[in-house]
């Protein structure tokens, strides 16, 4: 017979083990595509390193840091998202919301921690983006918010946009607007596959997205 001091003892070893079982498994999942050392870059990768310093006054960071494996595709990637996060037919607003939905949709931390306060900075109302948060259509939208709601969850959920969402967007936003909006979706969604895949970087502040059953 085990006496309460030897049960407490083995109780608090087996916690112990299980907390560092699940730790070692957090540091596992953040670790399939780790940050290179820049000592340890190839010459491609000194290369792109240099052209995305250039262009982002950074060294490459966050998904940049772990697309650097593929450093032309980290590039590549980096010049679409120039133009679609700065040059694109959306103010700041409305690409942020985009971006959000987005994020929302993937279940991506990373993504979300990064571009919410940009988002909330730019203008969203919080109330707005924690419904969004919730997996819940927000109230409250503005026209242009809805618009950009509406084509983005449609293309997300249901791999297409209906007639009316396009006939929407497009006379609001022009057809260059509905080709840069799927490019938002598309290129935060390409993201949002490549960090999910490689599951990391964790999201600023560990904050996570709530989980919701299939």
């Amino acid at each position: 017979m085990i006496k309460s001091g030897g049960a407490v003892k083995i109780r608090q070893i087996g916690l112990s083990l299980i907390t560092a079982l699940a730790l070692h498994e957090v540091a596992i999942a953040q670790t399939r595509l780790p940050e290179i050392s820049v000592d340890q870059y190839t010459v491609e990768q000194q290369k792109a390193a240099q052209e995305f310093e250039v262009a982002r006054k950074k060294t490459p960071w966050g998904p940049f840091a772990m697309l650097m494996y593929s450093p032309q595709l980290m590039n590549n990637a980096r010049a679409m998202g120039d133009y679609l996060r700065y040059n694109s037919a959306f103010d700041s607003a409305l690409s942020e919301f985009a971006i959000l939905i987005t994020a929302r949709e993937w279940s991506q931390d990373y993504e979300w921690s990064v571009h919410y306060p940009i988002a909330i900075k730019a203008g969203l109302k919080p109330e707005i983006a924690q419904s969004l948060k919730e997996g819940r259509r927000p109230e409250g939208m503005s026209q242009d918010q809805s618009i950009v709601y509406d084509f983005t969850i449609e293309l997300q959920r249901n791999k297409q946009v209906s007639d009316a969402t396009f006939a929407k967007t497009e006379q609001r936003f022009g057809k260059k607007g509905a080709v840069d909006l799927a490019g938002i979706a598309g290129y935060y969604t390409f993201l949002a596959m490549e960090m999910n895949m490689a599951k990391g970087p964790a999201p600023i502040g560990n904050e996570r997205l709530p989980r919701f059953p299939e």
